[in-house]
């Protein structure tokens, strides 16, 4: 997962402007306490960073990839 995606599912999940706050405030004790974004910033992979926050917010398993996007017409 690129960065780019996991900034799409939190902003899908959560809102544009929520998404960021969490990020930076929601502790994730499957990531030794840290918040997303000190996670992201430390390297730690942005899919495992997703499925953190998914855990602790009780993201239910068939919204964890998302909305389906239809693809760009020719």
């Amino acid at each position: 997962m690129r960065l780019s995606e996991f900034w799409r599912l939190m902003d899908d999940e959560f809102g544009s402007g929520y998404s960021r706050v969490l990020a930076e405030d929601l502790i994730l004790p499957d990531l030794s306490g840290r918040t997303a974004a000190v996670a992201l910033r430390d390297g730690e992979s942005p899919k495992r960073v997703w499925f953190a926050i998914c855990e602790i917010q009780d993201i239910p398993p068939e919204r964890r990839w998302g909305r389906d996007i239809k693809p760009r017409s020719a």
